[in-house]
């Protein structure tokens, strides 16, 4: 029997405030509070919820038959917990069913995969504690941030005891052969891959409402007799999308929940497929072969690669300048300090620096509440220039606390005091142009 696999993406990042340059060394907090509440009450209101209720409905009126799976991200739950926990309610209430899944994720929608391995597995540790606290199972599928994958991050995954990993179906990966089968890690096989049909998978997220598209209007009815005329011989159909496809990308009055109303019913009722969770995939399918994934893909963009986060200097200084600091928080050894720093590491405000044109513009546009890149990057910049005045004030008062260093890796200290003196020296250069460009005295000392 073939069987459909549908699963949701569900993340929303601290969103960073104004915080300009003269606010080094003054302002700690970096949250734009009042922003982060209303869009998260938006969508909650928008999307999760009416989604939660209709597939709950689903669950109930098809028993045994309707299956979904999620990955929430670790900074989401913390704003669900903060703005709206009637939400963390409404997950629970699903989860309570049976039918559902949670997969686990990097705690803070980070890139840390491409960084550091311990702590990629650190986050992901932490996620997976999250959701069998809140939703009483542990995770045994694993999703990376914007289904990052590769060979090698794979075998980072299996090691962490992961069974499966779901990534994108991309063209350049696959060339002729379909996504609608289970394939292996090459260097890991008992790691399962589920593929995502991305052509499937976009005709709902992108293209819904898309009155130039030759086949807008999507009925329930066609998208069925798509899903039919898949090859009788594949065996999996993943349709992987954000959660905020319903009722925010795609608005109510589109028709968008009406779809997701009748599309399950009309396949549980005159198809042979069946909903699974992905765990239920790798039980049921066998994987047809190896997937030879040497660089890393995404499901973003029309390159499916790292273009959109790391794909101009901007992004790279960034992204550099945040991980060299991972030796010197271990010495900080302050909460406070990696709260913040795990929140500056989600995805969201390397893609705000991103310069890509075209085709996929618009996309980055719509997600984006910068000006420009550049704006993006400075303002990020500024805030992770306090944020190392920060962890340097904090080393040295740990210090002469009489912080014993004596069972910390001597390579490991050495390494971070040659970083402390050169952080320390361009600090003390932007202090004194600080004090030059505001005599008022208003720079903190």
């Amino acid at each position: 029997m073939k069987s459909i696999c549908l699963y949701f993406q569900i993340h929303q990042p601290f969103r960073l405030k104004n915080y300009r340059f003269f606010e080094i060394g003054a302002d700690h907090y970096y949250f734009d509070d009042y922003t982060n509440q209303s869009i998260l009450r938006k969508v909650a209101r928008k999307s999760y919820l009416p989604a939660n209720q209709l597939f709950l409905k689903l669950i109930e009126q098809f028993p045994g038959r309707f299956k979904i799976s999620f990955s929430i991200t670790g900074i989401a739950l913390d704003q669900f917990a903060l703005y709206a926990p009637e939400l963390i309610d409404s997950f629970k209430e699903l989860a309570a069913t049976g039918q559902v899944e949670f997969l686990a994720e990097t705690y803070s929608h980070s890139l840390v995969s491409l960084s550091n391995e311990d702590e990629f597995q650190h986050q992901v540790m932490t996620h997976s504690e999250r959701i069998e606290e809140l939703f009483g199972m542990k995770p045994k599928v694993f999703r990376n941030t914007e289904l990052i994958y590769s060979d090698q991050i794979g075998e980072q995954v299996y090691r962490m005891g992961f069974k499966a990993m779901l990534t994108e179906g991309a063209k350049h990966i696959l060339g002729w052969k379909s996504p609608n089968f289970l394939y292996y890690n090459v260097h890991q096989p008992k790691l399962k891959l589920l593929l995502r049909n991305f052509k499937l998978s976009d005709d709902l997220a992108f293209r819904f409402t898309n009155q130039e598209w030759s086949e807008w209007p999507l009925t329930a009815d066609k998208y069925v007799d798509w899903i039919k005329g898949v090859d009788e011989n594949e065996d999996v159909i993943n349709l992987f999308m954000d959660y905020e496809t319903f009722g925010e990308h795609q608005s109510a009055e589109s028709g968008i929940f009406e779809f997701l109303k009748e599309f399950p019913k009309r396949i549980i009722e005159e198809t042979d497929f069946e909903f699974l969770t992905p765990s239920e995939v790798v039980k049921t399918c066998q994987p047809i072969a190896p997937l030879p994934v040497p660089f890393p893909i995404s499901w973003a963009d029309e390159e499916r690669d790292l273009s959109a986060w790391l794909g101009n200097e901007l992004q790279n200084e960034a992204f550099s300048k945040l991980y060299s600091l991972r030796n010197d928080l271990k010495l900080a050894n302050s909460p406070e300090l990696m709260a913040d720093w795990s929140y500056l590491q989600a995805s969201d405000h390397f893609y705000y620096m991103c310069t890509k044109f075209f085709s996929d513009q618009a996309v980055h546009n719509y997600f984006n509440p910068y000006g420009s890149p550049y704006d993006a990057f400075i303002n990020y910049m500024n805030v992770l220039s306090d944020f190392i005045l920060r962890l340097e004030e904090a080393i040295d008062r740990d210090r002469y606390k009489g912080v014993i260093v004596d069972e910390l890796d001597e390579e490991m200290l050495y390494e971070a005091i040659d970083r402390y003196a050169l952080v320390l020296k361009r600090l003390r250069k932007r202090r004194t142009q600080l004090e030059r460009n505001n005599p008022k005295g208003q720079a903190k000392k």
